[in-house]
């Protein structure tokens, strides 16, 4: 019988190992845990020939030990910036409970769904999220809040949303200190070079001529520095408060937010969590949230992503982002999240908006001190070595004609003197070179400068701007709201081929014109209208071209909750700048519908095969009726007139799709003309006296076409010199 083989020792827990079936290598080799400290000495004193080769496969100390510091830096920030938190934290939460006697757990505790979880939701975009507590309307019972109505409009209230949801805003940089300023006056290329001259030319002065006659001409440079560094630092702190200011009033953009059923302006940073924002385009996402509908609702990302490619948004893909531009489209959001809890407020509270760019003239004078400074030192250098090489030759005469230096005789500080001497002439070189009234009267002249813009209400942010704003030949004016008053009204109306006298007289139209007219204006609109339960005035909410139509079909007798609920809304195309106007699509019955177009009346009225008589008729479209219309367009146009059509055809229920709604193409053709109305901004008292004193002054005066967007596209045929011969000729 054969002897079993021999056992191999194994260290313990290799045989448990062993047990479970894995495998184990005899060349294993168990390290020995030794302490750093003896493998740095042992590798001190070991004589290694080739240290690279030897040390190749084993522990690599240094790396291991920055490795191990840089764990520690990374675990000690990561707690300052937790204590930091929780320092924050609970000093909101001591603020809260001292402010109004409430416990922060129990305001928390009022609404079922936590902060944090709608910060992940608002960051992460996560549709899964969404869906689990119910959509858009689950998430707005979770936030007790009303899809149509808002939130209510108690100040108690909205201060409870801000103290457990945040306010939106966010952390402003702190202003510079007037120290700050003057640093950075300080680093002006001819001011440097100045006060090293003029340091120079003050220590020489006082050991060659005295303290009592050698500080002159040193003193009287620093005392031009100073006041330019003076001048400059006064001046850039003053301007950069009012502009902080002015700031200030350009960043509360004024947005619409419905509360308590009523449609009302507040300003951006008093939206809450909570709050339904109606959305037109042109628009500012004023804060996360979620769509709650939306027609043909397009969003520009590029202000948060860089890309200027547009998306697309649904109930498939219902997130908003803070900061976005709506490019297309209207509808309304349900606010999920403001100021720092957003991308947007963290971004902006890191953003610095000093560039710090040099103007031209600042530019051409430090190239200008820069070529003063390589010639005068140049000349100088030259000079002082040539002095220097006449003088310790024996070459130089004192004014009583003997010599100035002769070797071996005159002495060590005779000498000395004497070099130090020459070396003033050549600071003085240095001096007489760079102009230091040059500085002086730059600084004096912007400064005089500002101060007359100031009282012509121009605001300056920084001195040196003034040269800049000095050198315009040319200024691009917005026309509505900055050449025009913003206030927009129906002036003048056609109906029925018609002119109404006064504009909202329609007293002689047919009843079903009327109603067709009306149920065009309150359908295809992204304006509201808020009529008070107490019987007072109705309120218009909108653009002001909305808001004025609406204001003139109110006139007219339009009941705008009544019409919009006897129809229902299948398809809206919303104003396009291509199209140059919106059109919508309404059932009315089992088995029609209607399609309302508004927009550019020339456009308008070349689609239009038909238009409507007085009586309710219908006729066809002459030559002669499309001429007499389109006269009444120029004149209108003319007289400054915004002027706008309204058309509309019918089209049976089958032939609207079933599916994919969102892509049927609205038909565009074969309309029939309701009526067309001229709207008036007026011009702003003195704008024709400012524009005329441009044009005297040889500053051309543009109005640049983005801005003169509604111009262009309502009454397209015109030129802008017939437009607004007050203004512009």
């Amino acid at each position: 019988m054969a002897s079993p083989p021999p056992k191999v020792a194994v260290p313990v827990g290799e045989e448990g190992r062993e047990a479970e079936g894995e495998d184990i290598c005899a060349f294993d080799i168990p390290g020995k845990n030794a302490p750093r400290d003896r493998l740095r000495r042992w590798r001190q004193i070991a004589l290694v020939l080739n240290a690279s080769r030897r040390f190749r496969y084993t522990l690599d100390l240094a790396r291991d030990e920055e490795r191990e510091n840089l764990r520690r830096i990374i675990r000690a920030h990561a707690q300052v910036i937790r204590a930091v938190f929780l320092f924050k934290k609970a000093g909101q939460k001591a603020l809260q409970e001292s402010y109004n006697g409430t416990k922060f757990e129990s305001l928390s505790q009022r609404f079922p769904i936590d902060l944090e979880k709608l910060v992940m939701l608002n960051r992460d975009h996560d549709a899964i999220t969404l869906q689990e507590v119910g959509g858009v309307s689950g998430l707005s019972d979770l936030l007790k809040s009303n899809l149509d109505r808002g939130v209510s409009s108690n100040e108690d209230e909205l201060l409870q949303r801000r103290d457990i949801f945040g306010a939106n805003t966010y952390p402003r940089k702190k202003r510079k200190s007037i120290w700050r300023f003057v640093f950075e006056a300080c680093q002006d290329l001819t001011l440097v070079i100045l006060m090293v001259a003029a340091a120079t030319s003050l220590s020489l002065g006082m050991v060659t001529e005295g303290v009592k006659d050698g500080w002159y001409d040193g003193g009287s440079i620093f005392f031009a520095v100073f006041l330019v560094i003076f001048v400059t630092a006064t001046s850039d702190y003053r301007q950069s408060l009012q502009f902080q200011h002015l700031n200030e009033e350009k960043q509360n953009i004024q947005v619409e937010v419905i509360r308590g059923g009523k449609r009302v302006g507040a300003s951006i940073f008093d939206l809450v969590v909570g709050d339904v924002v109606p959305l037109k385009i042109g628009d500012q996402v004023p804060a996360d949230g979620v769509l709650i509908s939306g027609h043909s609702f397009v969003i520009d990302k590029s202000s948060m992503t860089g890309e200027s490619k547009i998306v697309h948004k649904d109930q498939k893909a219902p997130m908003l982002m803070s900061g976005c531009k709506v490019a297309d489209g209207y509808g309304s959001m349900l606010v999920t999240g403001v100021g720092t809890n957003t991308e947007w407020g963290m971004l902006m509270a890191n953003l610095s908006e000093d560039i710090g760019e040099e103007t031209p003239l600042q530019v051409r004078l430090n190239g200008v001190a820069t070529l003063i400074g390589i010639v005068g030192l140049s000349v100088a250098g030259v000079v002082l070595v040539v002095l220097w090489i006449r003088y310790f030759t024996g070459h130089s005469n004192n004014p009583d004609g003997t010599t100035a230096f002769v070797a071996g005789t005159t002495g060590a500080k005779q000498g000395f003197m004497g070099a130090i001497s020459i070396f003033t002439i050549a600071v003085t070189i240095v001096v007489v070179a760079v102009p230091e009234g040059l500085p002086l009267a730059v600084t004096l002249t912007l400064a005089y400068s500002m101060r007359k813009m100031m009282r012509d209400k121009a605001l300056v942010r920084r001195l040196s701007s003034c040269e800049t704003m000095g050198s315009a030949t040319t200024i691009c004016s917005d026309k509505t709201g900055t050449l025009t008053l913003n206030k927009m009204t129906v002036v003048e109306a056609y109906l029925s081929g018609t002119k109404l006298n006064p504009c909202d007289n329609t007293g002689m139209m047919s009843s079903s014109v009327a109603s067709l007219l009306v149920e065009g204006i309150a359908q295809n609109t992204a304006g509201a209208v808020f009529s008070p339960e107490n019987g007072g005035a109705a309120e218009v909410a909108g653009s002001p071209t909305e808001k004025a139509i609406l204001s003139w079909g109110l006139k007219i007798g339009m009941n705008f909750n009544d019409v919009r609920s006897k129809s229902l809304v299948l398809r809206v195309l919303p104003f396009n700048s291509v199209k140059k106007c919106g059109g919508v699509a309404v059932q009315v019955s089992d088995t029609y519908v209607h399609i309302h177009w508004k927009g550019a009346a020339e456009l308008v009225l070349a689609s239009c095969e038909s238009w409507f008589s007085i009586d309710g008729s219908v006729h066809p479209m002459s030559s002669d009726k499309y001429n007499e219309l389109k006269r009444s367009i120029d004149d209108m146009a003319m007289s400054s007139l915004r002027c706008i059509a309204f058309a509309y055809c019918t089209c049976e229920l089958t032939m609207v799709p079933r599916e994919d709604l969102d892509k049927w193409q609205l038909p565009d053709d074969n309309l029939t003309l309701l009526g067309m109305v001229g709207i008036k901004d007026p011009c702003r008292p003195g704008v024709r006296d400012a524009v005329q004193l441009c044009s005297a002054a040889g500053v051309k005066v543009i109005i640049i076409y983005v801005l003169l967007f509604f111009a262009l596209i309502f009454f397209p045929s015109i030129s802008i010199s017939n437009s607004f011969p007050g203004i512009l000729n």
